[in-house]
């Protein structure tokens, strides 16, 4: 079992990073695999709604993440997604990943848990922790949950190591995702995933 873990941090070792691995060492102790990749400044483009990827399967940029990071969230059982906090929202680089990903790939990604983690000086985790969980919820992914918001506060990663409590939350999400993966993997053996129906689509063609 497995989680894909994407730092939307430009800072390698900064309070996102700190408070990501927070939970991939509990998912480790917990016996879940993990793989964390930074995405920093690495994504170049946001999606400009081409359509390529809807006859080829993958995003037209191939800008060594986007199609890199498709085909592992296709193995994985789960996706961790931190994001730093600006203007009360996440960081650029990873909606525009998230979006490219989400949007090109057409792998069911349903049952994989899908878990936010935002990290903010003082304010506006919730909005962005919010915009991240959106991409789980809108393709029948689980969502693991904490003992309160998944944020960690700080300026630097060594004020994070001071947020006791945000640390603690990021344990228990570690747990609780650890938890969904393993029990919906044990759920798909005795009966299988669940019915999904895929007919009806609202356009409003008639005008109304």
């Amino acid at each position: 079992m497995k989680v894909l873990v994407l730092n939307g941090s430009a800072r390698v070792n900064g309070c996102t990073a700190r408070a990501l691995k927070e939970v991939t060492d509990t998912l480790n102790q917990e016996g879940i695999e993990t793989e964390t990749i930074t995405v920093g400044a690495k994504v170049k483009h946001g999606c400009i709604a081409c359509g390529t990827c809807s006859k080829t399967g993958k995003c037209v940029f191939n800008d060594d993440i986007v199609n890199e990071i498709s085909e592992k969230l296709k193995e994985a059982d789960g996706l961790l997604v931190g994001t730093p906090v600006y203007y009360a929202h996440a960081s650029g680089n990873i909606i525009s990943l998230l979006d490219r990903v989400f949007y090109s790939t057409d792998f069911d990604k349903s049952m994989k848990v899908g878990a936010a983690v935002a990290s903010s000086r003082r304010a506006g985790s919730t909005s962005a922790f919010d915009e991240i969980n959106k991409y789980f919820t809108i393709t029948g992914m689980p969502v693991a949950s904490s003992t309160y918001w998944n944020e960690v506060h700080g300026f630097t990663a060594e004020d994070v190591e001071k947020d006791l409590e945000g640390l603690q939350i990021m344990r228990n999400l570690g747990r609780n995702m650890a938890f969904l993966i393993k029990a919906i993997a044990d759920a798909k053996e005795k009966y299988g995933m669940p019915e999904k129906e895929r007919g009806a689509f609202t356009s409003f063609p008639d005008g109304l």
